[in-house]
């Protein structure tokens, strides 16, 4: 399993609309066949920082996510929303299940 932690960094005036737009990608991402987790989380203290935790079954899920009509639509709809490009840090599943360690 791949974990990704996407940060990301909204500008003020445009939280609601990034969060609605990211909501609609969580809601079909979960329904992907290689996605085991889609989380969209909001910093209580700075509402304009957003992370996603994306848990994918494998590399080829997060390809095939990539290719999808919501993702295009999120990717499309947000772009001016971040004040800073986003962010990304990859892991790997230590436990459970990870027996290569």
């Amino acid at each position: 399993m791949l974990v990704f932690h996407i940060d990301i960094r909204v500008k003020p005036e445009h939280v609601e609309a990034f969060l609605e737009a990211s909501r609609d990608n969580a809601r079909h991402s979960v329904n992907e066949p290689g996605i085991a987790r889609f989380d969209v989380l909001q910093q209580v203290d700075d509402p304009t920082h957003v992370v996603f935790i994306e848990a994918y079954r494998t590399p080829e899920a997060r390809k095939a996510h990539q290719e999808t009509a919501h993702y295009f639509r999120w990717r499309d709809t947000v772009a001016d929303m971040m004040s800073q490009p986003r962010s990304r840090m990859e892991f790997r599943n230590a436990f459970p299940g990870d027996e290569g360690w």
